[in-house]
């Protein structure tokens, strides 16, 4: 179940962190991931407080992304000299109205300690219904717009000459960013996330410049990441959350270092 729905958030890290990368908006994307705590704060005060069941701290995630990526991407467009200012600004207010919420939320939020720091064991049927069922509606709209999203990645200004509807293709962009993160975040949590959205498509992109194989790529090493991650934590006795993203990252450092060894000998 864990290595399945690992699998299914791969499809949708690889594919869609390969345009993060790309595109330069690892600092967007952070923001996304860390405010959408607001969001879930919000949802499980009033679960709590006011009785509403059905209401749950994947539905507040899902919100709060979407809300910061339309607010980032209007301040992207609208005001580019002050950009990283107000995306720190977003970052900080939504993980700050989160943490005033959970103060508020009575009772013990072992539920929202997953959510922060992922907790892949405990995925359900459901959940892997919902996880696979994201990844090919990302995979779907990746195919759909894979050229113009493309264009705006790699020449956003020749974009809005060519009359591509650069703008609207950029906030489609961020949207699925946002979906990504929520999706992420079921495996290793919203702290963690960003790890698992950009490190497979940027140890990808040290290997191979055409796009299509980044994405290839980085669906794999997600999935590696996943079961080694998981192998790990359990022969460690290590949340998988977190060990997933060390494998991740000692796996980027490992490219780093190769691709240096590699260079060197040129220069």
């Amino acid at each position: 179940m864990a290595l399945l729905a690992g699998c299914a958030a791969s499809i949708t890290s690889g594919i869609i962190g390969s345009y993060v990368v790309v595109k330069r908006i690892v600092f967007i994307s952070g923001s996304i991931a860390h405010s959408v705590l607001g969001g879930m704060g919000i949802c499980l005060w009033i679960r709590r407080t006011f009785g509403v069941e059905w209401l749950t701290a994947i539905d507040g995630a899902l919100a709060a992304a979407l809300l910061s990526a339309a607010l980032m991407g209007w301040v992207h467009l609208k005001y580019r000299q002050r950009e990283d200012t107000v995306i720190a600004a977003i970052w900080a207010t939504g993980m700050s109205i989160g943490v005033v919420f959970i103060a508020l939320t009575p009772g013990y939020n072992v539920e929202l300690m997953n959510y922060l720091f992922g907790n892949i064991l405990w995925v359900s049927h459901t959940d892997l219904k919902v996880l696979f069922s994201l990844a090919f509606f990302v995979l779907v709209m990746a195919t759909i717009f894979h050229r113009r999203f493309v264009s705006i990645c790699f020449d956003e200004e020749q974009a809005l000459l060519q009359k591509l509807h650069a703008k609207k293709l950029y906030f489609l962009l961020l949207s699925l960013v946002a979906l990504s993160v929520v999706l992420l975040i079921q495996v290793v949590g919203a702290i963690l996330v960003i790890a698992m959205l950009t490190l497979p498509a940027a140890i990808a992109s040290n290997y191979t410049h055409r796009l299509s194989l980044v994405m290839l790529i980085a669906v794999l090493l997600g999935c590696l990441f996943t079961l080694l991650g998981i192998e790990f934590s359990y022969a460690l006795n290590w949340p998988p959350g977190a060990t997933i993203s060390l494998v991740a990252t000692l796996f980027y450092i490992l490219s780093l270092v190769k691709r240096r060894a590699r260079v060197r000998p040129l220069l």
